[in-house]
């Protein structure tokens, strides 16, 4: 069975950091790309970054290229995203998501995510 698992959300002042992790369950991270996603309130889901399944080259947003850093651990089955200087507008819930770049619903299978909150 596909699961995907997020966790290290929190609260976090402008320009703070965050690391975010997937754990994936059902398959295996060099066999199927997986991304990240993300949606704040009443916005649809935006895809942000995903990782190369085969070479593991990242490709990011524009809106958090810089600023974020992909990367995984294929021996624990585990996704990362680094957050780094954090804007009010990274706000939302943030998904780990078993496909490449994605728009809305297509983003999906998805885990049950985690939230960043960055004010002030």
């Amino acid at each position: 069975e596909v699961q995907l698992v997020e966790s290290g959300g929190g609260s976090v002042q402008p320009g703070g950091s965050l690391r975010l992790s997937c754990i994936v369950y059902g398959f295996n991270l060099k066999q199927h790309a997986v991304s990240w996603v993300r949606q704040a309130p009443g916005q649809e889901l935006e895809w942000i970054s995903f990782i190369n399944k085969d070479t593991g080259a990242p490709f990011y947003s524009d809106s958090v290229k810089g600023r974020f850093t992909i990367s995984r651990d294929n021996t624990k089955n585990t996704l990362y995203l680094q957050l780094n200087s954090l804007k009010t507008e990274d706000t939302g819930m943030y998904y780990c998501a078993k496909t490449g770049v994605c728009r809305g619903d297509f983003c999906s299978p998805r885990g049950q995510g985690t939230q960043v909150t960055v004010s002030s």
